[in-house]
């Protein structure tokens, strides 16, 4: 007989000798669990754990419920690929019915509703598939649910002594225990991510932490591609010389993108020691090396539903990078010290200045990788490429110097809006950046409130030779105030560049001329200041290719 709301307070038939205490002592040690501190993963899985013992079920899943699907978060003797699937109510009778009790649900062999739970269960009996006694529970905080706690047996007759009084309590501990949990989960993000957030917002300032400054044509061509990319949940590689923007770049990306009200967790792969990166990226278990005293989410997992930065993504520890690459194909992925695999939804970006081809050549990053994380490139120019955007940007930092140092009105004279234009900067918009502040403090020498200039003197830029006034590998057009380091460096970067104009860029040819290994050649114009490979999105293909021609 099927019975879709509450039966009556009394058991079906008497307990079973010795159910009645076990049933009392579970209780017990679920309220205990919530005068307890643990992580939230813990309390599901003991909650789920103390159900499955007691009661005579094959399996037992609790599942929360958001987005309008139920999502399980801890289960027994269900496969493991039923933790990744999502059941909306809409198409499971069965848990509609649930979530809209005020009680317990039980549903016998002879009900016509689909089993939600259809070819999940495992063991030994997993090849039957027709589960004969379902029983369910909502769990509700004051009236809104938040989740159930389904339990099914093979058996027809498991429940049937099972008091619904008993079954009540249990809901409301269940609900209790998914409540305390939520306020650990919400404080744990908070440890992890709030020294984060600060350094962020003091970098950015309110409203400026996803705008990126420019006019000119190349940075245009950038924020036309980010608002093409931001509409998927690709993974992106940002690609660019250190300091052009790409952590910008990234953020902007997350910002336009249905992900936005989620995290974006950024980790930095050059500062992640090879012995801790996988439980600063995928977490860890209690236990699972010495000083794990409790267990840990990872990256991932804080960023869960949102968007994860891998920066300098090319000094990720191979260790590390077959890792990596099972959560970009299979968005799983698995705690140190622990032998379950957990779904993660994250759209991935990874950013790096270097040449991830080379890399590859050389054995230290895996092609394979190296694909997943290329679906869509993004190349980011170098502040030299961008025009008069040099000038527009130092006014931007100007602004934001004005206000960190608390002085008066600053200005740039026209000799050093000229040098910000002629600059061939290195280091990029990082570099123009830390020239501006310097530029202030220098120029207001201690005085507050008052109108300052900026002139060329204060950018101390006079020694950085202007891409364009370059000399030829054949003329006389050092400058006599150069140093010998300075001339020499100088002298290499006109070789290189007209050697590959003579080579119509070809840099395996450009590399025979001047007697040279390519790899070596390409670490030298990395050197100074060139860029072996740009990097261009083909859209109408979906995929990069690749130009051999030098970027300056």
């Amino acid at each position: 007989m099927t019975s879709t709301a509450p039966v009556s307070s009394s058991p079906a038939t008497i307990a079973p000798e010795g159910e009645g205490n076990a049933v009392l002592d579970a209780l017990l040690d679920i309220a205990r669990d919530l005068a307890t501190s643990r992580p939230a993963k813990e309390r599901f899985h003991r909650l789920v754990g103390a159900v499955h013992r007691v009661f005579a079920c094959d399996a037992v899943v609790l599942m929360r419920f958001q987005g309008g699907v139920l999502v399980p978060v801890a289960a027994q003797g269900l496969v493991p690929d039923a933790m990744g699937r999502r059941f909306a109510p809409a198409d499971h009778p069965r848990l509609a019915a649930i979530l809209g009790s005020r009680g317990p649900v039980r549903f016998d062999a002879a009900d016509r509703r689909p089993d939600p739970l259809y070819g999940l269960l495992s063991g030994a009996r997993m090849g039957i598939h027709v589960v004969h006694s379902y029983l369910g529970l909502v769990l509700r905080l004051g009236e809104a649910p938040v989740g159930i706690l389904a339990l099914c047996s093979l058996d027809s007759a498991s429940f049937d002594w099972i008091d619904d009084e008993a079954l009540s309590t249990l809901g409301a501990l269940a609900a209790a225990t998914m409540k305390t949990a939520r306020f650990d989960a919400l404080e744990e993000t908070v440890r992890h991510c709030q020294g984060e957030a600060r350094r962020r917002a003091a970098d950015a300032g309110e409203g400026e932490g996803v705008e990126i400054v420019g006019e000119s044509e190349a940075i245009g061509r950038v924020k036309r591609e980010i608002d093409q990319v931001a509409t998927s949940d690709l993974a992106v590689l940002v690609t660019g010389e250190t300091g052009v923007g790409k952590e910008l770049v990234a953020r902007r990306i997350h910002a336009l993108s249905s992900r936005a009200a989620k995290p974006l967790v950024y980790v930095n792969c050059a500062a992640l020691p090879e012995s801790l990166s996988e439980s600063e990226l995928f977490g860890h278990e209690r236990g699972a090396f010495t000083g794990a005293a409790s267990e840990r989410a990872g990256k991932f997992e804080l960023a869960d539903g949102g968007t994860i930065l891998l920066d300098e993504i090319g000094e990720l520890p191979a260790s590390i990078q077959p890792k990596l690459l099972r959560v970009l194909q299979d968005g799983e992925i698995q705690r140190v010290g622990s032998d379950r695999y957990r779904r993660t939804d994250v759209r991935v970006i990874a950013a790096t200045n270097r040449d991830l081809r080379h890399a590859i050549d050389s054995g230290r990053f895996r092609a394979d990788l190296f694909h997943r994380l290329s679906v869509l490139v993004l190349s980011v120019p170098p502040l030299r490429e961008r025009g008069g955007d040099a000038v527009l940007l130092g006014g931007y930092f100007l602004e934001r110097a004005q206000r960190q140092l608390g002085v008066g009105t600053v200005r740039l004279t026209p000799g050093a809006r000229d040098a910000l234009a002629e600059a061939s900067w290195p280091g990029n918009v990082r570099e123009l950046e830390h020239v501006m502040l310097r530029a202030v403090l220098r120029a207001t020498g201690g005085r507050n409130g008052e109108p300052v200039e900026i002139h060329r003197h204060h950018l101390d830029i006079a020694g950085k030779v202007p891409v364009r006034e370059i000399p030829s590998v054949n003329g006389n057009g050092l400058r006599r105030d150069q140093t010998l380091t300075e001339a020499t460096t100088d002298f290499q970067r006109a070789l290189v560049l007209n050697v590959l104009a003579a080579c119509n860029g070809n840099w395996a040819e450009a590399a025979r001329h001047l007697g040279v290994d390519r790899s070596n050649l390409h670490r030298l114009a990395r050197r100074l200041g060139l860029q072996p490979v740009a990097r261009v999105v083909d859209w109408t293909r979906g995929c990069p290719n690749d130009h051999e021609n030098p970027v300056v």
